[in-house]
């Protein structure tokens, strides 16, 4: 299995660099490497016991493959597979499709990492195929956009670097584990980078642009599972020592509340998914012993609803509802709608439920109100008019088929089928969450939540303010951060 595992890790870095040599394959190259990627994880999902890997010696490569892996690696490759196929027909050339393989391989190496260095080379690499993907339209605002994202990310990880030296010199070795008998300052650096790698908490702030100003497909890879690779390494240093549960949890809680805030009072669609998408981070965190199977769910649903975004006639909620959307679209939209407000027969509801039962008891009232929130959210999705008329053509938004005279690709319903079935198939995992008990709460929490929606929030009208995601700004927040995580550590 070691030598399996190792080809695995090295097969997307050697095929994304194979492409250009090979140009017409591109498409099909990037869809087999996904290929192999979810046989990995259901190999690795039915194995009886973890895989722990020491490559070399403490300098090495520290690795731990198991159930935690495999449903993040399988995440990865669903939803990138879904990308390839949106973008099947529409032009994308191979350096697309080259830098789509790289980070897909370099988010998977983060999901099998056990050492602070391994994971670093790991995320700088996510770094710059990000950054790649983002500026790919080569427009100014593109650009400008992935220069941010940038800059703010390998920051972060200058702060994540000096923690990762610190725990060397306290431990000599890089493992996670080292974290337990290092100095608070390591512990805050390292969590730092990983607070903003994996927009959490008032560090994700430079989240909503970003992943608002892509492309759909990139959108789709930027919430479905890049931020994810941040999220991943918190998750396993909670699970390896017990002192650092109670701190990613609390970054669970408050990430959970603070963008759904956000997402409820959004009039933009592609920054409501956004700021839902930071929300959600929380619910992985809240409860990291089941976070595997919640990333799964996030990752199908939200990936799936941006690529839908992208071809809305409109990104303006207002204007959405003044028009109406096609009524095969709203389909779509409400299913993936109602699998992350929690709706039972989708696995956004056993998701839900496996989270709810692996709180502790401060945090339930906090990530109730945060699920009302999230069903809020997705009202405005849900209570779109439709009609079966396509769009009209004359309304502006990323994406509009009808504007620019074309049908909607099939890439596009392949996609769909990948995601929403992925939706449908994974109650399987959790089917035990199908009981009387269980199914009551969620429907009544849906109740709550469009009641609201209905009676308040739909006539609401306030105008969120955008100076924290100003790029000055989001480097202060780092220094916020520190303070606030060395504080926790210490406490």
């Amino acid at each position: 299995m070691t030598e399996i595992t190792i080809a695995w890790i090295a097969l997307p870095f050697f095929i994304g660099f194979v492409v250009y040599l090979l140009p017409q394959l591109a498409r099909w190259l990037a869809l087999a490497i996904t290929l192999v990627s979810a046989v990995y994880a259901v190999i690795i999902f039915l194995q009886p016991s973890p895989l722990a890997l020491q490559l070399l010696d403490n300098f090495g490569v520290s690795l731990i493959i198991d159930q935690l892996s495999s449903f993040f690696i399988f995440t990865n490759a669903l939803v990138t597979a879904a990308v390839v196929i949106y973008c099947w027909q529409t032009g994308k050339t191979a350096f697309f499709y080259m830098q789509a393989i790289i980070l897909h391989g370099s988010v998977n190496a983060t999901f099998v990492c056990a050492d602070f260095i391994s994971l670093y080379v790991a995320l700088e690499v996510i770094s710059i195929a990000a950054f790649l993907l983002i500026a790919y339209p080569r427009n100014d605002r593109s650009i400008w956009v992935g220069l941010r994202y940038l800059f703010v990310s390998n920051t972060a990880m200058l702060f994540y670097l000096v923690g990762a030296l610190l725990v060397y010199k306290a431990n000599n070795s890089f493992h996670y584990q080292g974290l337990s008998g290092s100095p608070p300052e390591a512990v805050a650096l390292i969590f730092l980078g990983l607070l903003a790698k994996g927009g959490i908490f008032v560090s994700g702030l430079w989240l909503p642009l970003t992943h608002s100003e892509s492309e759909s497909p990139v959108s789709a890879m930027l919430s479905g599972v890049v931020v994810k690779a941040g999220v991943f390494p918190m998750v396993r240093c909670a699970l390896l020592l017990e002192e650092l549960d109670p701190v990613v949890r609390i970054f669970g809680v408050g990430t959970a509340l603070l963008g759904v805030l956000w997402a409820m009072l959004e009039k933009d669609t592609k920054r409501t998914l956004a700021f839902s998408t930071l929300s959600q981070l929380g619910f992985v965190l809240a409860a990291p012993v089941v976070a595997g199977f919640y990333a799964l769910t996030h990752g199908l649903v939200k990936s799936a609803l941006f690529l839908i975004a992208g071809i809305l006639p409109s990104r303006n909620f207002s204007e959405l509802k003044d028009r109406g959307i096609d009524t095969k679209i709203w389909l779509v939209l409400a299913i993936a709608s109602f699998s992350i407000s929690g709706f039972p027969l989708l696995s956004g509801f056993g998701a839900k439920v496996l989270t709810s039962k692996n709180l502790l008891p401060w945090q339930v009232i906090a990530m109730n109100l945060a699920t009302v929130g999230t069903v809020i959210t997705f009202a405005k999705f849900i209570f779109l008019p439709h009609q079966t008329s396509p769009p009209d053509p004359l309304l502006e938004g990323e994406g509009n088929i009808a504007q620019k005279g074309k049908k909607i690709q099939p890439g596009f319903w392949w996609a769909m089928a990948i995601l929403l079935g992925g939706l449908i198939g994974a109650n399987l995992v959790y089917y035990e969450a199908y009981t009387l008990a269980n199914i009551i709460k969620p429907l009544a929490t849906i109740a709550v939540g469009w009641l609201a929606y209905l009676l308040l929030f739909n006539r609401l009208v306030f105008k969120l303010p955008k100076a924290t995601e100003k790029l000055d700004n989001l480097i202060g927040i780092m220094s916020l951060m520190l303070i606030l995580v060395f504080w926790m550590i210490r406490v």
